[in-house]
């Protein structure tokens, strides 16, 4: 209703544009001009730049470009042991019943340690409407753009998700909360994304849509309950500190937990500078190592980049050297925050799993959280 007047006046000048519902903004393509007019309309309240920035690239093992193939352990892995998910599924918890979202460069949804957990796949068939989006719409390298079945870029996101729920029934145990179901959505186009892709995706997650479809024609019953976000939108490359606070809050208040990467800047303090890291809505995770040291490239807090002076990172998570699946059915090891917030969602997964009560109770989660953890040291 806000919109109509606005894309009624684009529409007329036949000028492409994108309109959103989870924040009261529309993406427009065009030249300065444009810009000015737009800015003099009154319901305009600001006009912002949408560029296309890197997102968080994990930290490569020492010595190598390059993904190295990995060999599985014996046993669970280590980070999964260190936060003792292993004697939760002793208990019986393995996440059944929850569903975590994953925004990021894409999931190769049939990896023998993920196609399980897909939620689109069952013994009677694959169905990718309402468990997978893109909102690449040019490029996206092997992928292509707006791909209709699950595909990843980069490997970065289906690293992520095998660290929250992989496991291949046999000896890849990489993720914390086997037994969840995962829905995805591509928001980077090779580790890249825009302000508007970073929307499209949570507002695909606040109510999933089938493809072609339109996000009018959500359904929130199938949303996920967790989402995992182990990218960033900085300011440094020309993306508003504010842009993306109001997207987090809506999952909020939609009982989705956004559980989000600290960032890989540290250790220098205010290095938790990047939406949406630094949001109070978010749940923000640095990496410890499997000692529960504080590494070194882990962003601190306090988030000054706003003003607030808002104490992050919320909680710290295995983040050094985390065996997960990558594309072509491998495994590999990588490090950063990026790697330790999946940690976190698996945790959660299994927490309310567990407890159906909790389940989009935010607060009452993320105390349990900050009240049971470890505390840890900083590295001298």
């Amino acid at each position: 209703r806000t919109q109509a007047y606005l894309l009624r006046w684009l529409e007329d000048r036949r000028l492409d544009h994108q309109s959103f519902y989870l924040v009261i903004a529309v993406l427009v393509h065009g030249d300065p001009s444009v810009a000015t007019e737009l800015a003099a309309r009154p319901e305009v309240a600001r006009i912002e730049a949408n560029p296309m920035v890197q997102g968080r690239s994990p930290i490569l093992p020492e010595g190598g470009s390059d993904l190295a193939q990995t060999s599985p352990p014996q046993g669970v892995e280590p980070g999964i042991a260190s936060i003792r998910a292993h004697e939760v599924w002793a208990a019986g918890v393995t996440g059944r019943g929850i569903v975590i979202g994953g925004q990021d460069t894409g999931i190769q949804w049939d990896h023998p340690a993920l196609r399980r957990q897909y939620r689109g796949w069952s013994e009677q068939g694959v169905t990718h409407d309402f468990n997978w989006h893109d909102s690449i719409r040019s490029g996206g390298g092997v992928c292509g753009p707006l791909t209709r079945v699950p595909c990843d870029d980069d490997n970065h996101g289906t690293h992520t998700m095998g660290t929250a729920l992989g496991w291949d029934g046999q000896s890849n145990r990489i993720g914390v909360a086997p037994d969840a179901r995962f829905i995805g959505c591509r928001n980077m186009d090779r580790g890249n994304g825009t302000p508007a892709t970073y929307l499209e995706c949570f507002q695909f997650f606040l109510a999933p849509y089938p493809y072609g479809a339109r996000p009018d024609q959500g359904d929130p019953t199938r949303a996920p309950h967790i989402t995992i976000n182990s990218w960033s939108c900085p300011p440094s490359e020309g993306c508003s500190a504010l842009i993306l606070r109001e997207a987090v809050e809506a999952q909020r208040a939609a009982g989705i937990m956004t559980i989000v990467s600290a960032g890989n800047t540290g250790p220098s303090c205010s290095s938790v500078s990047d939406p949406p890291a630094i949001y109070q809505a978010s749940y923000t995770i640095g990496a410890v190592d499997l000692n529960g040291l504080v590494v070194r490239f882990s962003s601190r807090g306090p988030v000054t980049v706003d003003g607030s002076g808002r104490r992050k990172p919320d909680l710290m998570a295995p983040g050094l050297s985390v065996r997960s699946a990558i594309r072509n059915n491998g495994y590999s090891s990588l490090s950063g925050t990026s790697m330790a917030s999946p940690h976190v969602v698996g945790a959660v997964a299994l927490l309310w799993s567990a407890f159906p009560q909790l389940r989009g109770q935010i607060v009452q989660t993320e105390n349990l959280l900050n009240q049971t953890a470890v505390p840890t040291p900083v590295e001298s």
